[in-house]
């Protein structure tokens, strides 16, 4: 049952379900809400925009409201699982997220995503409440392990992106204040060009190697502002790798929107 503040949360649950052998489904208007659908065993085949694809176990499609689709089994049966939600936030969200839609998307077996029915099935069975607040709790997981483990094309996940740069993420974290520590040095870790490890970041953040780091002193510096009151500001950029004070306040009020002096003066206890 759908209420009134139901349909005002940012996002809502409208069904979940499990089938075991899926019939086939023509929709010429399309489906009123977003339509998520994935292959637990078996495989079918899945219409849209006058593309056709084959929806092999752990794979599955995210479809917007209205857009006309087809899908049918394959295989002499086709367990499926679906969930439909809609919400005030939904299309921004999904679109914040870049989930694709109206096109595969794969995960690895041993990822969260490949148990989310059985998780799912477990909470309907002991009448967990999926209405309101908790239905909406419900579809933003559902979307956000999207995002982390979904794979499209062959590409690798946003998860095993930010796996593969966990040894610089331990290099910052040990010589952050090195204000040595560049681009080079860090590309080295993983004995790739310094272009390519700009685009997996680009790729995990949204931004290059660099940025990361100096949000990362920003970070630190801001811990150290609290926690050391008698460190200069000086002292401070010194500390978190920059060798120029000028260029760390300069930095700090970019990414804070305060000097360190103002942030010391309203954060401190």
């Amino acid at each position: 049952m759908t209420t009134e503040w139901d349909r005002s949360l940012p996002l809502h649950l409208t069904s979940m379900g499990h089938d075991n052998e899926q019939l086939p489904i023509h929709r010429e208007h399309g489906f009123p809400s977003f339509h998520w659908l994935h292959t637990i065993r078996g495989c079918g085949d899945f219409t849209v925009g006058g593309s056709t694809f084959r929806l092999q176990e752990n794979q599955g499609i995210l479809m917007k409201p209205n857009v006309p689709h087809h899908y049918h089994a394959v295989t002499d049966k086709w367990e499926i699982w679906y969930m439909t939600f809609d919400g005030a936030l939904a299309s921004p969200i999904t679109t914040s997220l870049k989930l694709p839609q109206a096109q595969p998307i794969g995960w690895e077996p041993d990822c969260p995503l490949a148990r989310i029915h059985e998780t799912a099935e477990e909470k309907c069975k002991y009448s967990f409440d999926l209405a309101g607040v908790n239905g909406s709790l419900e579809v933003y997981a559902f979307l956000t392990q999207l995002k982390q483990y979904g794979q499209i094309s062959g590409q690798s996940s946003l998860s095993a992106g930010h796996e593969r740069l966990t040894p610089i993420y331990l290099l910052i974290e040990e010589e952050y204040g090195n204000p040595l520590l560049g681009l080079d040095q860090l590309a080295a870790t993983l004995a790739i060009t310094p272009q390519h490890l700009n685009t997996l970041f680009r790729k995990s953040w949204g931004i290059s190697p660099y940025q990361y780091l100096l949000q990362f002193r920003i970070q630190k510096s801001k811990e150290l502002l609290l926690a050391k009151q008698k460190l200069t500001v000086r002292e401070v950029a010194l500390t978190v790798g920059f060798q120029d004070d000028s260029h760390f306040v300069h930095t700090f009020r970019r990414l804070s929107g305060m000097t360190p002096v103002q942030f010391r003066l309203q954060f401190s206890d």
